[in-house]
C-alpha cells in the first residue's frame, strides 16, 4: 500500500473521525475486503445503519475515494476505516483478479472526469481577437466567482446546521446534568460508566464530539480518587460541563470553544493564523502523559517549559493517534532542551503549541530561578487559569523549594518548606520511595484542583524525572 498512518491522520477531517474509525475496524463485520493485484485499489462492504451496506472503494496511488454513505464528512470514517485496515492488517484482504462492476463504475467516471483533453483550435481555425478573447476571460471569471460564491454559500450553510446541531446538543447536556443531581450523586459516582456513554453516543450524533469525548472520560478521572472524594469531584467535573455549556452559547464562533466542543482546527490553520501567538525561546521537556481514550485514541501530552521566561511559562504539544496503531516513536524525551518557535492555538490562555520551527538541541542544565514568582501563592496559576477559562481541568504549575512526604495512610503530598501555614497538596498516584523526605529545589506539576500530577523536579542531585 502506498499510504501509511500518518497519510491517513492527515486526510481526517477532525479527531471524531479518528475516533469513529478506530472504533470501526473493532465493531464493524465487513463482508468483503478485496484488493486488485494489477491496480491500486482495495474496496469493501459496511453494514451501516440501513439494508444495505455501504460500499466503500480508496485508490491508493492517488488516496481518491468513494463512499455510498451520506456522511457529509470526507473522507467519512468507512473510508478511514478501510484505509486503516489496508495500513494495519493488509493480509485481511482477498486478492481478486477482477474488479466489481460498482468499482468499475467508479473507476471509469473518475479517470474520465480528470482526463479531459484539452481542447485545441482546428487547423485552419481563424485565431480570436483580443476583445474576444478578453471578454472569454470576463466570462471564466464571473463563472468562476459564482462557483466561489456557491462554495461559500455552502459552507456557511454546512457552519449553521453545525452550531445548530450543537446547541440542541448542549440543551440536552444540560437536561442530562440536571437528571444526575435529581438522582442523587452517589448514584452517577457508582453508575458513571454508562451514564457518561449514554449521552457521550448522543453528543456525537449531534456534532458535539470533542465534548462526547470529554463526558467518556469522567469514570475514568472518578476512579481515580479516593471513594470519599469521588463526589466531590463529580460535582466540579458537571460544574465544568455547564461552564463551557454557557459559555459556547455567548460565543459560538470562539476558536477555543469550538475546539472543546465540536472539532479542533487542523495544524495548517493554526499555522496560517495571523493571530495566533508565537513565541520563540529555549523549551525543555518537563514531562510526558499518555492514556488510552475509550473512544479508541490515545492522547500523548508533551509538556514544555520556556527557560527564557521570567515567570514560569508552559506550553503543551497534543498529539491523538488510534490505539491500534501502536505506540509511536517520540519526538521528544524528558529532559530535551531545543531552541525553536512555537505557534500557539487561540485561547484565553494560551497553552496548547505547535513547534513551527525547530532550531537545534542545547546542552541540559538548571532551571531559571522562578522562586520569587511562585514562593507566595504556588497555586496564583491555577487560578489565573480558573479565571480566564473555567471550564479547563489540569493546570501546569511550577511549585517552590519543598518535599514529597507520606501520611498515615501512606498517600503522598508535596510539602513547602518556607511556608509558615504549612501548605500541603496532596499527590496523585504512587511516588517512588526514594523521593520520600528529598529537599526539591522546585517542582513543575500538573494542579486539577484536587490532585498534582508530577512531572519533574530540581534537586541537589540534578533534574529529576517523575512522569
Amino acid at each position: 500500500m502506498e499510504f501509511d498512518l500518518k497519510t491517513i491522520e492527515a486526510l481526517a477531517p477532525d479527531q471524531a473521525s479518528l475516533s469513529a474509525a478506530s472504533k470501526l475496524t473493532k465493531r464493524t463485520n465487513w463482508p468483503r475486503l478485496e484488493k486488485h493485484e494489477q491496480q491500486a485499489l482495495i474496496w469493501g462492504e459496511c453494514q451501516g445503519s440501513g439494508s444495505n451496506p455501504y460500499r466503500v472503494v480508496v485508490d491508493t496511488g492517488d488516496h481518491g475515494y468513494q463512499c455510498t454513505c451520506p456522511s457529509r464528512k470526507f473522507p467519512c470514517k468507512h473510508t478511514l476505516a478501510l484505509m486503516w485496515i489496508a495500513a494495519t492488517a493488509p493480509a485481511s484482504f482477498a486478492a481478486a483478479d477482477t474488479t466489481l462492476e460498482w468499482v468499475n463504475d467508479w473507476l471509469g467516471r473518475r479517470r474520465k472526469t480528470a482526463s479531459q483533453p484539452v481542447q485545441q483550435p482546428a487547423p485552419g481555425a481563424e485565431a480570436k481577437s483580443i476583445g474576444e478573447a478578453a471578454r472569454a476571460d470576463e466570462s471564466a471569471a464571473v463563472e468562476d466567482n459564482a462557483t466561489v460564491e456557491r462554495r461559500e454559500a455552502a459552507q456557511r450553510k454546512r457552519a449553521e446546521s453545525t452550531r445548530e446541531a450543537v446547541s440542541a446538543a448542549l440543551d440536552e447536556l444540560d437536561q442530562w446534568i440536571a437528571d444526575q443531581l435529581r438522582l442523587g450523586l452517589s448514584g452517577f459516582v457508582d453508575a458513571s460508566s454508562d451514564r457518561c456513554r449514554r449521552i457521550a453516543a448522543r453528543l456525537v450524533d449531534m456534532k458535539a464530539a470533542a465534548l462526547a469525548g470529554r463526558i467518556d472520560e469522567i469514570p475514568s478521572r472518578l476512579m481515580a480518587l479516593r471513594s470519599e472524594e469521588r463526589p466531590d469531584a463529580a460535582i466540579r467535573e458537571l460544574g465544568k460541563l455547564v461552564l463551557l455549556a454557557k459559555a459556547w452559547r455567548s460565543a459560538p464562533d470562539d476558536p477555543e470553544l469550538k475546539r472543546l466542543v465540536s472539532t479542533s482546527e487542523t495544524r495548517e490553520q493554526v499555522l496560517a493564523n495571523p493571530d495566533a501567538m508565537q513565541v520563540e525561546s529555549l523549551w525543555e521537556v518537563v514531562g510526558e502523559k499518555i492514556e488510552t481514550r475509550r473512544d479508541g485514541l490515545v492522547s500523548h501530552s508533551t509538556w514544555l517549559l520556556d527557560l527564557k521566561s521570567s515567570t514560569p511559562q508552559f506550553a503543551l504539544l497534543l498529539d491523538y493517534f488510534p490505539a491500534s496503531a501502536g505506540r509511536r516513536s517520540n519526538a521528544f524525551s524528558p529532559g530535551d532542551r531545543f531552541n525553536a518557535r512555537l505557534v500557539f492555538y487561540p485561547s484565553h490562555r494560551p497553552l496548547r503549541a505547535l513547534v513551527a520551527e525547530r532550531m537545534g538541541d542545547v546542552a541540559s542544565g538548571p532551571w531559571p530561578d522562578f522562586t520569587l514568582g511562585v514562593a507566595k501563592d504556588p497555586l496564583a496559576a491555577h487560578v489565573c487559569h480558573q479565571d480566564a477559562a473555567p471550564w479547563l481541568t489540569d493546570s501546569p504549575l511550577m511549585l517552590p523549594p519543598g518535599p514529597i512526604l507520606v501520611d498515615d495512610r501512606g498517600a503522598a503530598w508535596w510539602q513547602a518548606a518556607d511556608d509558615p501555614q504549612g501548605l500541603a497538596l496532596p499527590i496523585s498516584g504512587a511516588v517512588n520511595q526514594t523521593l520520600l523526605g528529598l529537599d526539591l529545589a522546585a517542582t513543575a506539576a500538573l494542579w486539577d484542583g484536587a490532585r498534582l500530577d508530577l512531572l519533574a523536579a530540581q534537586s541537589g542531585f540534578g533534574r529529576l524525572d517523575l512522569s
